[in-house]
């Protein structure tokens, strides 16, 4: 391939990677740290047990995000680690999400409410911390 062709495709890929990574970037609005501490905006899906994985909210819709909180809905996906983790089945769960109590423009708790059956022992309302940027991990 022509050197200007591979230099036209690389810069294509650089501006397509930088329009996806739209939702990762720093921003000045309050945000969501993902696991490696970048600021997430909207994200349609959301890792919440960075150490395993094995809780995660998919197919996030988001009816409200500003300073004060987001508000959206979507599915928690968790594993039942039954008989044990690494062995357990992944069951889905509607919940709504709630990001709230922001402090130094970005979330410092979720609360998920489960709207139809939750993982066992888990009651119908939860509230998990969310630690800083760069603090998950």
């Amino acid at each position: 391939m022509p050197r200007y062709m591979t230099r036209t495709a690389l810069a294509v890929c650089a501006v397509a990677s930088l329009a996806a990574a739209g939702t990762t970037t720093p921003h000045p609005g309050t945000a969501l740290p993902d696991c490696a501490g970048r600021a997430l905006t909207r994200p349609a899906d959301y890792v919440l047990a960075c150490g395993d994985g094995n809780s995660r909210l998919t197919s996030l819709r988001w009816t409200r995000w500003d300073s004060s909180e987001a508000r959206g809905h979507g599915v928690n996906v968790v594993n039942d680690c039954v008989p044990y983790c690494a062995a357990g089945t992944f069951r889905a769960y509607p919940v709504t999400v709630r990001l709230h109590a922001p402090k130094a423009r970005h979330y410092t708790e979720v609360t998920l409410t489960f709207t139809a059956g939750a993982p066992d022992r888990t009651p119908r309302t939860v509230t998990y911390p969310l630690p800083g940027p760069g603090a998950r991990g």
